[in-house]
């Protein structure tokens, strides 16, 4: 009888690749798999529940409760439609003469729920509830956490139980030290969770043993390889140069990826104006977009710099395999960062794109191991322009460390390393049935 999981995500579930991947692999080796997220109310096409295959389905969870957007949207339409404003303050105002205090309360309330934090503390709040309240009703064998942001959501659903179930904690970032989680909570919270857990998976190994000498154990280590690209998508290719209205002698310098804080881009582009060809190409959104189009037309770098959204992540080899070269100069921003595989460093190799790289430790061991790029200090913008320009004056490296990445990838990709998650289940099943044997 198969197995069945309870996934919780803290996302829209939309370019999440290890999570599409590990819930493939579960699916594929017969555990029936349910993944609750988050729903996006800004994009209209996106379903709220989707049948992936005949043992994954995926739930999205509605955003916003009912009452704040009803709040919401009746507020919007009073600002919008002048008399309908008008009409409800004057009912407000006749409601308040008759009964003035708890119109004065309810006021107070609309305004913090509208208005200040105590809104998202509000939305956040009822996402965690109801992820909870799904979990457990769903009465799941075995409870998969990613992150530390539904480990709550998992450890209720699991634990708080007459019969308690597995929990699994698969911790995708360093939670400790972490650009924008400075609050000590956070490493309070996980200290306090890690001891209710069956099972961790951290990504690469400088991470595990960052956790042991942090809580005392070594987490399993499942990297974050993509999944092995089929032949029709390393020959497919969409035009960069024709959508871009780059010339087509002109060679891409690619960086894919989130445009976030700490992943080097702002010394990246401080680098383009020393590059002796070639135009940066930027596919990604983030919190730090709009900062660096600003900055890249106040260094009147339009033609040497440009930008594109994200792209579907079925889609993204074919925008890959334009590289000429491929960037991840992340910063040493947290320890986070320091230790990071990095997913995009694969995604490369696939397509045969050598990297300029940061000299950070498990990306090093695999740019310099396999001779697969040029490593720099990523906080020197000269020494990034000096590797550029290396792999431009020399054709023939470039090819051998494409060649070298094509060979790589043989061995850094999910069709290996999903043995060694599907082991974690294995494993934490085998412990179950030794449980009950030995109770017997």
């Amino acid at each position: 009888m198969s197995k069945k999981v309870g996934m919780f995500v803290w996302n829209h579930f939309t370019n999440d690749a290890r999570v599409l991947r590990e819930c493939t692999a579960l699916s594929e080796a017969d555990y029936e798999v349910d993944l609750f997220c988050i729903h996006d109310p800004k994009d209209a096409s996106l379903p709220m529940f989707e049948q992936r295959n005949d043992r994954f389905r995926i739930f999205r969870l509605r955003r916003y409760p009912v009452l704040l957007e009803l709040m919401q949207k009746v507020y919007r339409y009073s600002m919008q439609n002048k008399l309908f404003g008008a009409f409800c303050l004057i009912v407000w105002a006749l409601i308040a003469y008759t009964a003035p205090i708890p119109v004065i309360i309810l006021t107070v309330v609309a305004v913090l729920l509208l208005k200040t934090k105590v809104r998202v503390i509000w939305v956040r709040g009822s996402l965690i509830l109801r992820m909870m309240i799904k979990g457990h009703r769903g009465n799941y064998d075995i409870y998969h956490s990613n992150d530390l942001n539904t480990l709550p959501q998992g450890w209720i659903s699991a634990k708080w139980r007459l019969k308690p179930k597995k929990l699994i904690y698969d911790s995708h970032e360093v939670q400790t030290s972490r650009t924008g989680y400075n609050s000590p909570i956070y490493g309070k919270l996980e200290a306090f969770l890690i001891k209710k857990i069956d099972e961790m998976m951290v990504e690469n190994h400088t991470r595990a043993k960052y956790n042991e000498d942090l809580y005392g154990f070594y987490p399993h280590v499942v990297h974050n390889y993509p999944f092995k690209q089929e032949m029709k998508n390393q020959v497919e290719k969409v035009n960069l140069h024709e959508m871009l209205n780059i010339p087509e002698d002109e060679k891409i310098l690619l960086y894919q990826g989130g445009i976030q804080t700490g992943r080097g881009l702002d010394k990246l582009i401080k680098a383009a104006p020393d590059f002796h060809e070639g135009v940066v190409v930027m596919i990604g959104d983030g919190k730090i977009k709009n900062e660096l189009q600003v900055m890249v037309k106040e260094m009147n770098l339009e033609e040497k710099v440009k930008f594109l959204p994200k792209v579907p992540l079925a889609d993204l080899p074919k925008y890959t395999k334009n590289g000429y070269l491929g960037f991840q100069v992340l910063n040493n921003v947290a320890f986070n960062h320091y230790s990071a595989s990095s997913n995009k460093l694969f995604e490369y190799m696939m397509a045969g794109v050598p990297v300029v790289a940061c000299d950070f430790p498990e990306i090093k061991r695999v740019v310099e191991g396999d001779k697969t790029g040029l490593t720099v200090d990523s906080h020197d913008p000269k020494q990034i322009a000096e590797a550029v320009n290396t792999l431009l004056a020399d054709e023939k490296l470039r090819n051998e460390l494409s060649e070298n990445s094509l060979r790589a990838s043989s061995k850094y990709n999910w069709d290996t390393e999903k043995r060694n998650f599907l082991e974690v289940y294995h494993e934490s099943q085998s412990m179950e049935e030794d449980s009950l044997g030995t109770k017997r």
